[in-house]
């Protein structure tokens, strides 16, 4: 009997909605299911909204070379369809003889992930770009810019529902049984399910439960997704940089870097917190932390500016002392169910990587439907 769909996607954040996008692109019947009210609603909408460049991941993996290819369609995605990006660039500083063996490290890795140019400051060529900024030497990356992320997911949803893809939002996933040559999915009452030929399983921080919600599948062989908290502050008063600012980067994290938004405001941000349970409340006390982290290369910054914003939660697939893990792109070899893909530990450069990550899926996806 024939399936309700080609494709089955679990997640409506940018990833799954990318990875929907370039299914449906391809002339496979899909649908999207989100159990918030809106797309976006958790990891997607609570980052920096940068675009990356691609320099800080090992190279080879997944996160170096997608986000390298993904960057660029991004650029491009957006300038096809009008969607808001600004080319600001970033420089990261080293404000420590140790922190600049640090950032040499960095900039042989952005020559070995070709990330493109990028150029050495010395203090004083910093001082005449950032003049608010006190360090030893930086790293210039032109490249990096910001997006406005829900513009982009809007763009997605677009490409998606004029190829006849479907989004259902306030769908909450229930259950899911292998079938032959298909799954059959369960979502909120539904009595009878629906059939598709294929599951991707892009729920982000939800993605070990889905994936362990799978009928017959081994729990042992799906990864723990662990959380990490990043607060932001928002900086009251009138920008002091005109770039990305970034300290060289911390365990689960890039540091407390400063961020623009379209509008030119400054924000401050992620710093790194591991929790057992989804929490985005951003404790006031924590600003102490960001005074002493951003007055490392702003010793300017003037008290009484910062406050709270907003959390974002990264769904990692390492714990508090290991390096940081890749991307990992799970299927049937894998974990033992035909027809299932589960996207793990896709946390940043996801918004950069999404098109990208989108295309390497739905390939897969439509190789294994021939």
């Amino acid at each position: 009997m024939q399936a309700d769909f080609d494709c089955t996607i679990i997640g409506a954040g940018v990833v799954g909605l990318a990875v929907a996008r370039a299914c449906a692109m391809r002339g496979l019947s899909t649908l999207v299911l989100e159990q918030h009210p809106r797309i976006g609603e958790e990891t997607s909408s609570r980052n920096s909204e940068v675009i990356h460049s691609g320099l800080y991941y090992p190279t080879g993996s997944l996160k170096a070379r997608l986000c390298v290819s993904g960057r660029d369609a991004l650029y491009d995605y957006c300038a096809a369809r009008d969607i808001a990006t600004r080319r600001c660039g970033k420089l990261i500083v080293a404000t420590t003889a140790d922190e600049e063996q640090a950032l040499l490290a960095l900039s042989a890795r952005a020559v070995a992930n070709g990330i493109g140019q990028t150029e050495w400051l010395s203090a004083a060529q910093m001082k005449e770009l950032e003049p608010a900024v006190v360090c030893t030497a930086a790293l210039a990356i032109p490249i990096t810019g910001i997006v406005d992320s829900h513009e982009l997911m809007h763009g997605f949803v677009a490409d998606l529902e004029s190829r006849d893809g479907l989004l259902a939002l306030q769908t909450r996933l229930t259950r899911i049984i292998p079938e032959t040559d298909s799954l059959r999915v369960w979502a909120d009452n539904d009595a009878d399910g629906l059939t598709s030929r294929m599951v991707i399983n892009a729920a982000g921080l939800h993605a070990t439960r889905v994936a362990r919600m799978v009928e017959g599948i081994d729990p042992e062989r799906v990864p723990t997704t662990h959380f990490a908290r990043g607060c932001y502050f928002d900086y009251v008063g009138r920008a002091p940089f005109t770039h990305l600012v970034y300290p060289l980067p911390v365990a689960g994290g890039l540091g407390v870097h400063a961020t623009l938004d379209l509008a030119g405001r400054v924000r401050f941000g992620p710093d790194v917190e591991w929790i057992e349970e989804l929490s985005y409340a951003v404790d006031p006390a924590r600003g102490d932390a960001f005074y002493a982290a951003i007055r490392r290369y702003w010793p300017g910054l003037p008290d009484s500016t910062l406050r709270p914003a907003y959390a974002g939660i990264r769904p990692k697939i390492v714990t508090a002392g290991q390096p940081g893990g890749d991307f990992l792109i799970q299927e049937a070899d894998a974990h033992g169910v035909t027809g299932l893909i589960n996207l793990l530990g896709i946390e940043s450069p996801g918004l950069t990587s999404s098109l990208a990550l989108g295309e390497y899926v739905a390939t897969r996806v439509a190789e294994q439907l021939r």
